[in-house]
C-alpha cells in the first residue's frame, strides 16, 4: 500500500485495508417509520469487533481538550498492544536529555556533515544511529525539545520504535526511508519530511547509506502556522499533507519481535510474539503525515527590505505564550528576489530565539562555503550571526534586478524559544565540530566614512 495516501492536516479519516472489507465497525440498524427509512449508526467499541479485532484508542491529547485540539484515533487490530512482557532498560546510545554533561557554550558553532557508518564495518539501523546534538526542557514535566542526528546503514529488522516522550519531526537528507506505522506505510525521500506523533509505533527501512535530522518536541504536537492578513491560503496548504491507508501483517515472531520505547529520556525494550503492524482498520485525527517542501506556496517580498523568515513556517509547536514557539520548522526554499534598494541575504542579526539550521541540498546563500549537506549549524541565544564577507561584499554591489534565490537548494530551520545545551556527544565524540567557523566573519572590514553625506537630488 505504498503510495496510497489521505490528503488533509488533522482531519478526520477513516482506512481500511481492502484485505478485509467492512473491518470499521458498524451499530445496529435503526429503523424509522416515518418515511420508511434505515440508518446504520457507526461505533468505535462494539461489543464484537468485524473479524474478531480488538478496539484500542490510542488519545494523543487528554480527554476533555475543546475540540479544534483533541486528537484520537481508534485502531481495530488482531491483538492489543497490551499483550507484551515487562519493559526493561536497554542502552541509550548517542540519545540523551543530558543538558548538563559539558559547560554552556554561547559560540557560533557549525558542524561538517555527520559521519555515516559503512555498513561492512557495523551494522546500525535508525534506532541505533540517533544521536542527540543539542535540547533544552524536561521530558518529565512535557516541555522542552531535542534535536537529533540519525546516520545508519540497515533496515529495523522485527523491532520497532515508540516514542513516549513526545513527537518526532523527522527531515531525510540521505537516502529515502520506508517508514512503517501502524496506520500504513510512508515512503520519505529527502526534501520530504514526516511527523511520527507521540505513542505511535514505527520501523524504519533504509536502502543505503542514509542520514538525517529529527526535530522532537514533548508536551506539543506540531500544527500548521495562523495565516493572518495572508488569507486563507499560501504557505503550506493542508491538502498537501498525506496520511497512509491502512495496511496489516498477521505474522507470528518465534524469535522475538522487539518493541523499544523512549520514556523520561530513557530507551525501554519488551518482547513479544508478533508483528504490531497488526491493524487492519482505523479512524480518527491523530496520525503520522508527511509532506513534499516543493509544495510550499512562499511568501516573499515584492517591494523593499528583507522580511522576518517567520514567513517560511511550515510547520509550528505552540508554547504556553500566545505567539511564541516551542518550535518552529521553517525553510529557505527557492524563490524570486526582487526587493528595491535591499540588501537582499538574510541580515546581521542577534534573536531571543535559538536557531539550528540544517542543509538537505545545495547551497545556502548566507554562507556558500563551509556549510554543507548534512551539516548543521547552532546559532544560540542572543548569539550574532549573519552573512560572511563574501555575501556581503557582493551582496552590497549587486546589480538589484529580478533574481533566482536558492535554486537547487533547501535548507532549514529548527528555532524555538528555549536556549538550548549541546550535548557532549556535539561538542566532542561527533569529532565533525568545525572549530574554524568564527573565521568566516573575520574578514569583514569597516565601511563607515564620516564624511559621507546624501547625494543632493
Amino acid at each position: 500500500m505504498v503510495g496510497m495516501y489521505l490528503s488533509g492536516f488533522g482531519n478526520e479519516f477513516s482506512s481500511e485495508d481492502p484485505r478485509c472489507p467492512g473491518s470499521l465497525p458498524e451499530g445496529q440498524v435503526t429503523f424509522h417509520t416515518t418515511p420508511h427509512l434505515s440508518v446504520v449508526s457507526l461505533q468505535n467499541n462494539p461489543q464484537v469487533c468485524p473479524y474478531g479485532l480488538y478496539a484500542e484508542q490510542l488519545s494523543g491529547s487528554a480527554f476533555t481538550c475543546p475540540r479544534p485540539t483533541n486528537k484520537r484515533s481508534w485502531l481495530y487490530r488482531i491483538l492489543p498492544s497490551v499483550r507484551h512482557k515487562p519493559y526493561t532498560a536497554m542502552h541509550c546510545g548517542n540519545l540523551t536529555e543530558k543538558w548538563d554533561e559539558v559547560e554552556p557554550d554561547p559560540n557560533q558553532l557549525r558542524w561538517m556533515p555527520f559521519t555515516i557508518p559503512k555498513s561492512s564495518e557495523k551494522k546500525v539501523d535508525f534506532v541505533t544511529g540517533l544521536h542527540t546534538l543539542c535540547g533544552a526542557g524536561d521530558t518529565k514535566s512535557r516541555n522542552g525539545i531535542g534535536i537529533h542526528m540519525f546516520t545508519c546503514n540497515t533496515s529495523m529488522v522485527d523491532r520497532c520504535f515508540n516514542n513516549s516522550d513526545g513527537d518526532f519531526l523527522i527531515v531525510p537528507q540521505q537516502g529515502e526511508i520506508l517508514i512503517t506505522t501502524e496506520f500504513g506505510k510512508m515512503m520519505v525521500e529527502p526534501n520530504e519530511i514526516c511527523v511520527i506523533q507521540q505513542g505511535m509505533r514505527f520501523s524504519v527501512n533504509v536502502f543505503g547509506e542514509t542520514r538525517g535530522y529529527v526535530l522532537e518536541v514533548y508536551g506539543a504536537h506540531f500544527e500548521l502556522p495562523d495565516l493572518g492578513p495572508i488569507g486563507a491560503n499560501g504557505l503550506a496548504n493542508p491538502r498537501d499533507f498525506l496520511t497512509p491507508v491502512a495496511w496489516y501483517e498477521d505474522r507470528e515472531v518465534a524469535t522475538g519481535y522487539t518493541v523499544i520505547n523512549k520514556y523520561q529520556g530513557k530507551l525501554f525494550s519488551s518482547q513479544q510474539s508478533f508483528s504490531p503492524f497488526n491493524v487492519v482498520a482505523w479512524h480518527g485525527n491523530y496520525t503520522p503525515y508527511k509532506y513534499n517542501l516543493d509544495n510550499f506556496m512562499v511568501i516573499n517580498c515584492v517591494a523593499f527590505d528583507h522580511a522576518d523568515p517567520s514567513i517560511f513556517t511550515v510547520l509550528t509547536a505552540k508554547s504556553s505564550r500566545p505567539g511564541v514557539a516551542m518550535a518552529d520548522f521553517v525553510i529557505f526554499p527557492p524563490r524570486w528576489g526582487v526587493a528595491d534598494h535591499t540588501f537582499r541575504p538574510p541580515y546581521y542579526h542577534r534573536n531571543c530565539m535559538s536557531e539550528f539550521m540544517g542543509l538537505i541540498k545545495g547551497h545556502y546563500e548566507a554562507k556558500e562555503e563551509g556549510f554543507q549537506p548534512g551539516g548543521g549549524t547552532l546559532h544560540s541565544m542572543m548569539t550574532p550571526h549573519g552573512p560572511d564577507r563574501d555575501c556581503f561584499e557582493k551582496s552590497s554591489t549587486a546589480l538589484l534586478k529580478p533574481e533566482r534565490v536558492a535554486d537547487g537548494t533547501m535548507a532549514f530551520m529548527f528555532e524555538s524559544s528555549f536556549s538550548m545545551a549541546v550535548t557532549k556527544w556535539g561538542l566532542e565524540t561527533c569529532q565533525r565540530l568545525d572549530k574554524s567557523y568564527y573565521q568566516c566573519w573575520e574578514p569583514l572590514r569597516k565601511h563607515f566614512d564620516p564624511n559621507w553625506r546624501p547625494s543632493k537630488q
